[in-house]
């Protein structure tokens, strides 16, 4: 028998004034993308942003519907922003930051199977490392310095060729 263990980390910074000042920018518009959140059904609201390799920076919130599945995360919302815009500039970071009026987020919120999926896509797409940032409402501010350490047992084309 043969084992395959898996391990990651996180880096924690103990507020944003911690981080570089692209990351800070970064890091600001995700928390700016809560105001455009719509969540009335959870009122679990998420903002993302995505920096592209040229130093440009795309926004998203999460968007709700009455029908669940047809709702959005704000992790997917930038990363298509992104690429809708400008489909050949790699994205190296993304941040996120999560707020529920009923608790304090006291540590981060990761993306959703689905979003971890589609961060792999776009970092595969572009041959790139995805730096990834969440913020919780004490200041913290997590990093991962690798989007692959999100979803170690990836499932990418070479299962379709």
């Amino acid at each position: 028998m043969e084992e395959i263990k898996f391990t990651t980390g996180l880096k924690v910074y103990e507020s944003a004034e911690a981080l570089s000042a692209e990351d800070q920018a970064l890091l600001a518009e995700a928390i700016k993308q809560l105001s455009f959140a719509y969540a009335p059904y959870s009122n679990f609201f998420v903002g993302s942003a995505v920096r592209t390799k040229s130093g440009k920076i795309f926004g998203g919130s999460n968007q709700e519907n009455a029908s669940y599945p047809l709702c959005m995360c704000a992790e997917r919302v930038a990363l298509y922003h992104a690429a809708a815009i400008v489909p050949t500039d790699p994205i190296v970071a993304l941040a996120v930051v999560a707020r529920n009026p009923k608790m304090k987020m006291d540590r981060p919120v990761m993306p959703c199977g689905a979003c971890r999926q589609v961060i792999i896509e776009y970092a595969n797409r572009h041959e790139t490392a995805i730096k990834l940032l969440f913020g919780d409402d004490c200041g913290k501010v997590y990093e991962m310095e690798k989007s692959h350490d999100l979803l170690p047992f990836i499932f990418d084309k070479s299962f379709l060729m």
